[in-house]
């Protein structure tokens, strides 16, 4: 528990981000229920059509709901201009707000239904207009119901949105999502409290305004609003920064290694005078198209997973060909610029442990084919869609009796449990070696090639100050030494940070 503390009082930004994300969704969330709400209760079908659709969004998972404004964001930046943000704070608003709306339009449009007839019949008995009705009569008697939603939307918010990392908006997400990918279990639990705190805190509050609504306490109303409010403030203040031009966002993807070469990055740009902020935790997609629309400054990509996935390339022209396309493809279709290879290959490899491997006479993912139907496969979250995957099964005709999904630390654990007897293992990951296991062979060269490499937004072509801080990493690491980096964040033991390890890392190349 001591390790924890620290932690903890480090959160300061990150829980900032948070209270602002959460309060503006349910700002936002509130501004729609309730007008909603109003209308809803003079039409029984609006209230059919709106309760409906609040009760479908509820039904969408958070995460899910989070990816899917990137897409819709993007779209519309055809309509909007370059200007309109994909990735942060904007998508994550726009998905936690709707994820607020079904318990604050229910409660309103509830409250409406079950008051007391006599008590609005006397309202339009003494003349009262409908604005009048609604003002002195039904918005004091609902108050207190409306705020039991704003409540219940407020706790759910508040946890949802630590899954707005994902979508590179900074929030406590990120020591929950680093420490799950890393196994820092301190981190997990310093994100996890904080989190629950701030829940309880607001719930406390809103707790004290929904009492001072039902017994008609004003102090009460006004005291949690200004405890609120303050918070919030405080929250905006902790976040203030001068614009800064020498500001560069680096995006990296959910997996130890990338968080390692991000920090290495920031690093040296630090050193070099600017300004460094990070987005983790991004699946390949998003990165991509993040740093391609100059939403992200900086990414660590994989030939293979550009050629596969945005090319949608199924040939192999071989490691040097292919990097060469891509250079001429990134600069053609979006602008980025291909920087340079780091050194190494992180390939998408089957692995089994080579007790059972040699146990079985497994040599190659072809020795593999006719033991499948009888074992579990475990991949990453994204790998069975990927068309990788797609084109090595169909290469060796592989029918596994049951695949799962697992996050790529977890795929590891999964394998020397029992869980899986193949998993789609990355060739650098320092685990292979230390926890005995055999990359099998791929004679039809199924799985293209993965050279490591760095990539600019388009903005940042030109930039040759940019260049300079990091063309001395280019060609500089090689497999062996990621691996130990790699190793030294993912092992049991004397664990290391991904910033620790950069450093690490930079030694020993020389950088």
């Amino acid at each position: 528990m001591s390790d924890i503390w620290p932690i903890l009082l480090g959160l300061g930004d990150q829980l900032a981000a948070h209270v602002l994300l959460a309060a503006s969704a349910i700002a936002l969330g509130i501004a729609v229920a309730l007008p909603l709400a109003v209308w809803a209760s003079r039409s029984p079908p609006v209230a059919r059509v709106t309760l409906g659709f609040a009760s479908l969004v509820q039904t969408i998972p958070a995460l899910a709901l989070l990816a899917l404004f990137f897409p819709i964001l993007l779209s519309l930046r055809a309509v909007f201009g370059e200007g309109l943000p994909t990735l942060g704070f904007l998508p994550a608003l726009l998905a936690l707000a709707l994820y607020a709306l079904l318990p604050i339009l229910r409660n309103a449009v509830t409250a409406r239904e079950h008051m007391a007839a006599g008590v609005l019949e006397a309202a339009d008995g003494v003349g009262m207009t409908a604005w009048q009705k609604l003002r002195l009569v039904e918005a004091p008697l609902a108050a207190p119901y409306v705020m039991a939603g704003i409540r219940t939307a407020a706790v759910w918010t508040i946890g949802a949105a630590t899954l707005s990392t994902t979508i590179g908006q900074p929030s406590l997400g990120d020591p929950i999502f680093a420490g799950l990918q890393t196994q820092n279990w301190a981190l997990v639990l310093a994100g996890c409290l904080a989190s629950a705190g701030l829940a309880l805190v607001a719930d406390a509050l809103l707790g004290a305004v929904e009492r001072g609504f039902r017994e008609r306490r004003r102090w009460m109303v006004w005291g949690g609003l200004a405890v609120a409010v303050l918070g919030i403030a405080a929250s905006a203040w902790t976040l203030r920064a001068p614009a800064d031009d020498d500001t560069i966002v680096i995006g990296a993807k959910g997996f130890s290694e990338q968080y390692i070469l991000a920090q290495l990055i920031g690093q040296r740009l630090e050193d070099a005078g600017f300004t460094v902020e990070y987005r983790d935790g991004l699946g390949s997609a998003v990165v991509h198209n993040a740093v391609t629309t100059g939403a992200i400054d900086i990414s660590i990509d994989y030939t293979g997973t550009i050629w596969t996935n945005q090319m949608q390339r199924t040939d192999n022209p071989g490691r040097d060909a292919m990097y060469a396309e891509i250079v001429q493809w990134e600069r053609e279709t979006s602008g980025a610029h291909v920087l340079g290879r780091l050194g190494f290959e992180n390939a998408y490899g089957l692995a089994m442990r080579a007790d059972a491997a040699a146990a079985r006479g497994i040599e190659s993912i072809a020795d593999l084919a006719a033991a499948a139907p009888g074992m579990t496969i475990g991949g990453d979250p994204e790998f069975f869609e990927r068309p990788e995957w797609i084109a090595v099964r169909e290469a060796y005709g592989l029918r596994f009796g049951s695949t799962r999904n697992f996050s790529p630390t977890f795929m590891y654990n999964a394998l020397r449990s029992g869980e899986a007897d193949v998993i789609s293992a990355y060739t650098s990951d320092g685990r292979i070696a230390a926890d005995g296991l055999t990359i099998l062979a791929d004679p039809q060269g199924a799985f293209p090639a993965y050279d490591t490499f760095v990539l600019l937004a388009p903005e940042h072509a030109g930039n040759a100050r940019l260049k300079a801080a990091l063309e001395p990493l280019l060609g500089a690491i090689d497999v062996a030494t990621m691996r130990e980096a790699n190793l030294a964040v993912d092992r049991d033991e004397e664990k290391w940070t991904p910033a620790q390890a950069a450093r690490w890392l930079a030694g020993e190349i020389g950088r």
